[in-house]
């Protein structure tokens, strides 16, 4: 069994992608919002005293629920992998910086 994800059988398809994000970028705070027709995850860098958003993404509820899904498999072969991942708890007393809904 490989640790890859289930590729999707695309017929004479390319994926193209831009310059800009080729390298990525990091993120160390993520930001979710939705409405009936779409979800919003929005991306940023912080570093205080300063940060800049790094990626907005808006999908359907639909394609945000297949990310959830292979998200989470892949974090149960990374566990199962490496070991159990430990959240930071020091980022509880700073609500400035982290994951916010």
């Amino acid at each position: 069994m490989s640790n890859q994800p289930e590729k999707q059988n695309i017929p004479n398809s390319q994926i193209r992608i831009n310059d800009n994000i080729i390298g990525g970028e990091y993120a160390n705070f993520m930001q979710v919002d939705h409405n009936k027709e779409e979800f919003r995850l929005i991306f940023g860098n912080i570093f205080p005293p300063s940060g800049k958003t790094v990626a907005k993404i808006l999908t359907t509820p639909g394609h945000f629920k297949r990310i959830l899904a292979i998200m989470q498999k892949n974090l149960e072969l990374y566990e199962k992998q490496f070991g159990k991942i430990e959240e930071t708890k020091e980022l509880e007393k700073n609500k400035e910086i982290g994951f916010k809904q």
